[in-house]
């Protein structure tokens, strides 16, 4: 299906050599499009995930005009940091989401994953003037991890990438106020498992308030408490077993995305 869907748009993959770790990558990216959208995270052609390729100066991305369920390995793109595509012709990247996707992964050797969504939760919670704010165990995860961005207007300014840097610091999530998430990771397990974290955080506090009831956050000492025992057991959101899950749920979805 995708093959048809990238020549749809113009798009055509070019012969070239491919070592057995840009296959796999491709396929793990692949298969966390797919997932995102069975979550219900994008419904469109806009937003992205952007996978570094080792030892290169290039990363995958998913072109201009592609569905989250329609994407393959085969269709993404390798794109370098000045946004020349190697891998197809007749594809184009998007200019905001090729900013500050590029611009991230160029300045920071650490992160080697970046995943940017408009989740409908994550918009509302960053309309709200106190953000974020913690009612249950899971959330735990998130303590110390949320940063937020003031909204600039559509991201396609260079100079805005210095700022998403200095606000993302050492975190792994970003709340993009008045316009939607981001989170980072030296995997794609990780960076996936900290959106999913942030999330299911955001709709379990936009359910809480809509009940009208009184509010009982978890105070900051206790989540703190929690996410210290949760990083003891190893079970934070970079944990590979649950990105292995996912991956075979998406084979279960749709086996053709590894294609």
């Amino acid at each position: 299906m995708s093959n048809d869907a990238l020549a749809r748009i113009g798009g055509k993959a070019l012969p070239r050599a491919m070592d057995e770790t840009e296959k796999a990558l491709r396929i793990e990216l692949a298969a966390a499009f797919r997932i995102a959208h069975h979550f219900g995270w994008n419904y469109d052609t806009l937003n992205h995930i952007t996978l570094r390729l080792p030892g290169t100066d290039t990363f995958l991305m998913n072109p201009l005009g592609l569905g989250w369920d329609e994407i393959t390995a085969s269709s993404l793109a390798t794109a370098d940091y000045e946004g020349r595509i190697s891998s197809h012709t007749g594809v184009k990247l998007a200019p905001a989401g090729f900013n500050f996707h590029s611009g991230i992964l160029k300045v920071r050797p650490d992160i080697n994953c970046v995943l940017h969504v408009h989740a409908a939760a994550g918009a509302v919670i960053g309309s709200l003037e106190e953000g974020l704010v913690v009612y249950n165990q899971s959330g735990c995860a998130l303590h110390g991890e949320v940063g937020y961005h003031a909204f600039e207007g559509l991201a396609r300014v260079d100079d805005e990438v210095p700022r998403i840097l200095r606000d993302l610091g050492s975190k792994h999530t970003l709340i993009m106020t008045n316009h939607g998430l981001l989170s980072v990771g030296a995997s794609i397990g990780e960076a996936f498992g900290w959106m999913r974290a942030l999330i299911e955080a955001c709709t379990l506090q936009e359910r809480v308030m809509a009940t009208g009831g009184k509010l009982k956050p978890l105070p900051e000492a206790l989540q703190a408490h929690t996410k210290a025992q949760m990083t003891k057991s190893r079970n934070a959101p970079r944990e590979d077993h649950s990105w292995q899950y996912w991956m075979r749920v998406a084979e279960r979805l749709d086996p053709d995305f590894a294609a």
